[in-house]
């Protein structure tokens, strides 16, 4: 039997008080307009919220209303929820569909459920969630929504199954039916095999030169650990590669958050001006702030994260600073699961919980991938060596643990820090 009792009492009192969107994680700022935006850029007003989704009268011959909701932070992250925002619109505006976005008025289960409220009661039948902290919203949501069609970026089976079971979840989600906490029929989740393009940075990186490496994540979540543990494999194969293991060193850190402040910098400071630190895997959100700042004072090197960060971090730290970037394909999954709710394909995807990685051995079809164009190719690493490092990772010759309970097994010396917070 689904686990309906938690999601209609929710359904009681979120009804009743629909939320304004508020501040992200780092802004420190609780008095945000409500964060909803139509797809022509028009913002809706502050002052009534419940009027800030699109005129769902607008809805083209689709019949399709799309709302994106933020998790933690905003649509200004560089990084995960402005690829997804962006995404989203360029779609809605492509295929003359009403969009809006939503922030919630805080960082916390109640307040993200309280935007998917207001989003439906706005006219949202779509409705795209990024990040794991909606696992929370697809327990209880779909349930109470089954006309709406929710995708989940970045929600695996273990997070449903975590919020779902509540105390004396084992943490495995083997354990369970994962069917049985949440409403299937209406919701697609993807996980992305983030290891993988950790693995091509942290191999780049080091055929490109760097032996002096650094691993800045936000919070030790599945994701971001396996962000890490693919960069720290793909240092160790490199090194291997061109027999110098014991000339190679990794630092590795969190922040225990997603976004960087003054202690954060300061670590990172310490790395680059004491440590000698070359260059350092910025994963998390905002936290790539405080990398690019410390290594803008000393002509440090930075890796972006999840989109291709370069255009941001060079733009504003100092050109050159990007040498690649770790990305998912966010994008290419909004278009096709966009492009087949439009074209009445929904149920290829409804009740999926899909890992998503590589699908080819040419780069830029893949899930996982780095930068063509701006990533900083050598004569050690050129484009074709990058291609040529695909095709083994896609045909199986090259293998990429994506086992994060312990760090990986390495011959050059990785110092695990833990987290700063």
């Amino acid at each position: 039997m689904k686990k309906k009792a938690l999601s209609l009492i929710l359904a009681s009192v979120m009804v009743v008080s629909l939320a304004a969107c508020g501040s992200d994680a780092g802004s420190g700022d609780s008095t945000d307009n409500i964060g909803a935006e139509t797809s022509n850029g028009d913002t809706a007003n502050a002052e009534t919220p419940n009027d800030g989704a699109a005129d769902s009268d607008a809805a083209s011959a689709s019949g399709m209303n799309i709302a994106m909701i933020t998790d933690s932070g905003d649509i200004t992250d560089q990084s995960f929820n402005q690829t997804t925002y962006e995404s989203c619109k360029a779609w809605a505006e492509i295929n003359d569909v009403p969009f809006t976005y939503y922030k919630p008025d805080s960082d916390s289960d109640e307040a993200r459920n309280a935007s998917v409220d207001q989003a439906v009661a706005g006219g949202a039948n779509v409705i795209v969630m990024p990040g794991y902290m909606f696992a929370a919203a697809v327990v209880t949501q779909p349930e109470m929504y089954p006309d709406v069609k929710f995708v989940a970026l970045d929600v695996s089976a273990g997070d449903i199954c975590e919020k779902g079971v509540g105390e004396g979840y084992t943490y495995n989600p083997a354990d369970y039916n994962v069917t049985d906490y949440y409403n299937e029929a209406n919701v697609y989740c993807c996980t992305y095999q983030e290891e993988l393009s950790g693995y091509m940075a942290g191999y780049a990186a080091v055929k490109s030169g760097y032996k002096h490496l650094g691993f800045l994540g936000g919070m030790s979540v599945p994701a971001v650990t396996r962000f890490g543990y693919g960069y720290v494999q793909g240092i160790d194969a490199a090194a291997t590669e061109l027999g110098i293991a014991n000339e190679v060193e990794v630092e590795y850190v969190c922040g225990g958050q997603f976004y960087g402040d003054a202690d954060i910098t300061s670590a990172m400071d310490t790395w680059y001006g004491t440590k000698n630190v070359e260059v350092v895997f910025a994963c998390g959100g905002g936290i790539y702030t405080s990398a690019a700042e410390a290594a803008g004072k000393v002509d440090g090197k930075v890796i972006g994260v999840d989109s291709d960060q370069q255009p941001v971090i060079d733009g504003k730290y100092g050109e050159g600073m990007t040498i690649t970037s770790a990305m998912k394909g966010l994008s290419a999954t909004v278009n096709t699961i966009l492009n087949d709710i439009r074209d009445g394909k929904w149920s290829e995807h409804a009740g999926k919980i899909e890992n998503l990685g590589m699908v080819s051995e040419n780069p830029e079809e893949n899930y996982v991938q780095l930068p063509i164009t701006s990533t900083q190719w050598s004569d050690a690493f050129t484009e074709d060596d990058y291609r040529a490092l695909v095709k083994g990772m896609y045909n199986g010759e090259i293998k990429v643990s994506n086992d994060i309970s312990a760090m990986p097994s390495t011959t050059v010396k990785v110092t695990d820090y833990g987290s700063i917070k």
